[in-house]
């Protein structure tokens, strides 16, 4: 099971260090969400703003691995971040990663964290430990695709924080109510042939 998704910005460029990591969007998928009628609406922001302090923290250890990776591939900060507008981008040449998260940081269990960051914005898939990680990263790639490719994230003008109704649309065809599904190139095409059709209207 996704414990959750989120996306981010990533801080990749010497100019950046002064902003924070900002968390654009986030979609969590919990089987333990408090029910109104069991709990006070003070006990409801109280887990509202927990959720809000474990995502940041999952983009803010993304966005380290991200900076960490690029200083490693020694290639200046300017050259991956250079995209032209309309040029394809590769998401195979883009850096990613998986790392665990101990039990208690930031969430109560153990998780498993796949990471995607893709010029300045950052993709995660916040996993259960016993959840297979290949068809996760599948997934990751394949939903960071779509977002890039129907909503144009990464062009001037347009903000994740408009459309998200359109990603959740584009999570609920790959990614339904946080299941992986195992995909094929038939099945890929089907749904991205639906998800087309959908965002269309």
């Amino acid at each position: 099971m996704v414990h959750a998704f989120l996306v981010h910005t990533l801080r990749c460029r010497p100019a950046d260090e002064g902003f924070p990591c900002r968390v654009l969007y986030a979609r969590v998928f919990s089987a333990e969400r408090l029910e109104e009628a069991e709990s006070g609406r003070q006990e409801l922001e109280t887990e509202r703003l927990g959720r809000k302090e474990q995502v940041l923290a999952v983009a803010r250890q993304v966005d380290s691995m991200c900076r960490l990776h690029h200083q490693a591939s020694g290639r200046p900060a300017s050259d991956l971040l250079l995209q032209l507008p309309d040029e394809p981008i590769s998401l195979q040449d883009s850096p990613s990663g998986v790392f665990r998260l101990p039990p208690g940081d930031p969430f109560g269990e153990s998780k498993t964290v796949l990471w995607l960051g893709v010029l300045s914005l950052g993709f995660a898939l916040v996993c259960d430990p016993r959840e297979n990680l290949s068809l996760a990263e599948n997934t990751l790639r394949l939903i960071a695709k779509c977002l890039l490719d129907h909503l144009k994230l990464l062009s001037p003008g347009n903000d994740v924080l408009l459309k998200a109704d359109r990603t959740e649309t584009v999570l609920g065809k790959f990614l339904p109510h946080g299941q992986l599904l195992f995909l094929n190139d038939q099945f890929v095409l089907g749904l991205e042939r639906e998800l087309g059709a959908a965002l269309s209207k």
